[in-house]
């Protein structure tokens, strides 16, 4: 606080008696001076009348300076304007808002200040415009009848000026429909009888005819928002309550975890004329009781949360309706079984069913809830699930009040689910099982024809006029072993070579023939993750699987417009937790994924479930043999791993699209033996001197050429048609270094000879030929020193094969 006067400047006593003095000196000398008794008081009374001019001057001054105001608080302000119901807000000179009510700031936000506020009418936007004019030149102004908003409540606004320098103005909003009645009700919600009726277990609120809350008792603001103090005026009513399936209300803020409560409504319409008059805008005041208040009083109805309680709890979906057919409740495993686990119950059964089995369950209610019959059940189609028809269980009720009807259901979509996979299985088994036979016996088929044209082969020299003829014969044969190759790939028999490899490197070998296949109109993006565990497949059957799915990928994309679209290929590493929630059929485990998305449109859901099956296809006639998905899925299956199919949305830049993941589990431990003999680096060990071999075939083709290929290498070969006769071969003394075997034969098998040989010869090698796949051939015979040749194999394949085996046997 600043003094009045500095030091020496006369704003002490002895300052002012000296003064005092100086002023007697000068008027004493225009005395002498003068000698003029009328000069002299002239001169005096102006002095004094200055001197006292002077006194009150430096008065003011010394009161201004020992009086420094400070600047407004206007936290103190908001508490004194922020009432329950109250719309008060205060604007400086810029018509900037500084302050406001909680009530003001809910009705009409923060962003726009009166006289600006945001309003649909002009001519309300106006009247605020003349009141603040009007107020800041008269000091107060008053509107009334504006249309402030989007509902019908008219209102009344006062401005008035305020503040030390009248430089603010403070506004205040009334509606004109019944304001004393409606703030007299909301004093007492927000007061003493809200807190007495919340101490009884009742919340209560006044609710606008808006919907919005205008008070709320202490106990309410608690339970909706956390504090009793919080000020809820001006939202909505509703955000604050849910309602579940059983029609019982709870707090959102709690959930289904807290008190439920039994909602009374108390219109106000009929305590003031002119509510009476227009009810739609009258408030209304909402009691929320708690449930076990409001059942107090009735021993009976105790029981009914006990029992919905248990229904609850049930594994069996169950509802109930009344006698008219409506919807009372139903628990959370009927809401899973029908699709409407998010959406809750509709009003009716028939709701939930296709158009045509509408009548006949709205039939079957109908006789239920007469009590015509005990129980019974109805086929009906589920709208969710119109392909897969389900038995609806009715009962008629009784000894619980109104007759009603209880409907049952099983949630059976996961058993539905799984038996669409069993049933998928099986089918892929036994057309797999039927194409195995065919491509067996092709396979021997395909040998021979294969063989001889070797052996003419070495006959003929480039140039003769059957040596083109001949090179036909064999590509031909050629390309329909490839073809019995892909059968057995879907049916999971085929020959696989598996070694321990990267996802990444067989894409990246494949990449520059991807990008010739896709062309220049398809972009092909590859992505990668971190830390990937290797797997254990063929190389060779991978590199397929990559490029049947680009090339379905790219005619799916050249279908889509003018044929530009983007590929993605990418690997992903899969958790063990991950995993859990893939497919009830994949066993949990660490996976590498394989992820080929397509900017194709998608799969239609028409044919989503048959894109595996064998010859399966969407191409035109003549364009598609439908084996290329069945043999990627068999592929993959046969390598131990998993694939799904589904339709995506555009996200990540990318159009919508099918989507197909390849699950691969990560391979655990270092290469076998096996897989390192195998390593191409490393030179195979050739048999370098003749041999006894005994051959045991019942095709007479494939014998025929087998043992002429064998002797032209330089073996020494016995030929057997049979099992029994190639065992009796070694039992009556033969000596032989190998024993080249088919695997089926009439009578005794190849492994069933095999084992009867061993228990004669224990270290006698022995070479399978077979049309099925090695794999399947090791996990049923399970002997040592055991050696496998696919068919169809050319005379060069059969005699180094032979050749690996000796040497690896001798060595």
């Amino acid at each position: 606080m600043k003094p009045f006067a500095q030091p020496g400047a006369g704003g002490t006593p002895l300052g002012w008696l000296v003064l005092l003095l100086a002023l007697v000196v000068s008027v004493a000398a225009v005395w002498l001076l003068s000698d003029l008794p009328i000069l002299t008081a002239a001169y005096a009374g102006g002095l004094a009348t200055l001197m006292t001019l002077l006194i009150v001057l430096r008065g003011k001054a010394a009161g201004a300076e020992r009086v420094e105001l400070a600047p407004p608080d206007w936290s103190v302000t908001l508490t004194a304007i922020d009432q329950p119901g109250a719309l008060v807000a205060i604007t400086d000179r810029a018509n900037r808002l500084v302050c406001a009510s909680a009530s003001f700031s809910s009705r009409f936000g923060v962003e726009k200040a009166p006289p600006n506020l945001a309003l649909s009418e002009e001519a309300a936007a106006e009247a605020l415009l003349r009141t603040a004019r009007e107020a800041w030149r008269e000091g107060r102004a008053h509107a009334a009848h504006l249309s402030l908003g989007k509902d019908d409540v008219r209102w009344e606004v006062e401005a008035q000026r305020a503040g030390r320098g009248e430089d603010h103005l403070v506004w205040r909003f009334r509606p004109e429909s019944s304001e004393d009645l409606a703030s007299d009700i909301s004093q007492l919600v927000t007061g003493a009888l809200g807190r007495m009726l919340g101490r009884a277990g009742v919340v209560a609120a006044l609710v606008t005819a808006e919907g919005t809350v205008r008070a709320a008792s202490p106990a309410f603001a608690e339970r909706a928002a956390g504090d009793p103090s919080t000020t809820l005026v001006g939202r909505e009513f509703a955000d604050f309550l849910r309602l579940d399936e059983r029609e019982r209300i709870y707090f959102a803020r709690a959930g289904r975890e807290g008190e439920p409560f039994q909602l009374i409504h108390v219109p106000l319409n009929d305590i003031d004329d002119e509510w009476a008059a227009n009810p739609q805008d009258a408030p209304s005041l909402m009691l929320l009781v708690e449930a076990h208040v409001a059942l107090a009083e009735h021993v009976s109805a105790d029981t009914a949360p006990k029992v919905e309680s248990l229904i609850e709890a049930l594994p069996l979906g169950l509802a109930m309706t009344d006698r008219d057919g409506r919807f009372l409740f139903a628990n959370p495993s009927f809401l899973r079984a029908v699709g409407r686990a998010e959406k809750g119950l509709p009003t009716f059964p028939s709701d939930l069913v296709v158009r045509e089995d509408k009548g006949a369950i709205s039939d079957a209610v109908r006789r239920f809830g007469k009590g015509g019959v005990a129980s019974g059940d109805v086929a009906v189609r589920l709208e969710t699930a119109p392909g897969e028809p389900v038995s609806l269980g009715l009962a008629s009720v009784r000894g619980l009040g109104e007759p009603a009807v209880l409907l049952s259901l099983v949630d059976s979509k996961e058993e539905t689910e799984l038996k669409r996979q069993i049933a998928q299985a099986s089918k892929m088994q036994a057309i797999g099982q039927l194409a195995g036979g065919v491509a067996h016996d092709f396979n021997n088929v395909l040998t021979a024809i294969i063989g001889y044209c070797d052996l003419m082969l070495l006959r003929h020299m480039p140039g003769d006029s059957d040596y083109d003829d001949i090179q036909q014969i064999r590509a031909n044969s050629n390309r329909a072993a490839s073809l019995t190759r892909q059968l057995l790939a879907f049916s999971r028999q085929q020959t696989l070579r598996p070694e321990v490899l990267q996802l990444p490197d067989v894409i990246s070998e494949v990449s520059q023939l991807l990008k010739r296949l896709l062309g220049e109109k398809i972009e092909l993006r590859v992505r990668h993750d971190r830390d990937l565990g290797p797997v254990r497949a063929d190389p060779g059957q991978l590199e397929q699987v990559i490029v049947n799915l680009a090339v379905n990928a790219r005619d799916a994309i050249a279908a889509q417009g003018d044929g530009t679209g983007t590929l993605v290929m990418s690997t992903r590493k899969v958790s063990l937790k991950e995993t859990r929630s893939l497919g009830p059929d994949m066993p949990p485990g660490d996976y590498t994924a394989l992820i080929v998305r397509d900017t194709g449109g998608g799969v239609p859901a028409a044919v989503m479930g048959k894109i595996f099956d064998p010859f399966f296809t969407t191409k035109e006639l003549g364009k598609g043999t439908g084996l290329g998905l069945s043999t990627v899925y068999g592929i993959i299956r046969q390598s131990g791993g998993y694939i799904y199919a589904e339709n995506v949305g555009p996200r990540d830049g990318l159009g919508s699209g099918a989507a197909f993941t390849v699950y691969l589990p990560v391979h655990h431990g270092a290469p076998t033996a096996e897989e390192r003999r195998a390593d191409p680096d490393e030179p195979a060990r050739r048999w370098s001197g003749g041999g006894r071999v005994l051959l045991v075939e019942d095709e007479d083709m494939v014998r025929a050429v087998a043992e002429r290929a064998l002797v032209r290498a330089g073996f020494t070969v016995t030929a057997q048609p049979d099992g029994e006769d190639g065992l009796a071969e070694i039992a009556n003394g033969g000596v032989f270094d190998l024993v080249v075997s088919d695997v089926v034969m009439p009578g005794m098998d190849g492994p069933a000879m095999a084992r009867a040989i061993r228990k004669l010869k224990p270290d006698l090698p022995i070479l399978f030929m077979s049309g099925y796949a090695e794999e399947t051939l090791r996990n049923e015979i399970s002997i040592d020193n055991m050696y496998f040749i696919a068919k169809p194999f050319s005379v060069e394949q059969i005699s180094r094969k032979v050749g690996e085996v000796l040497g690896a046997a001798s060595g």
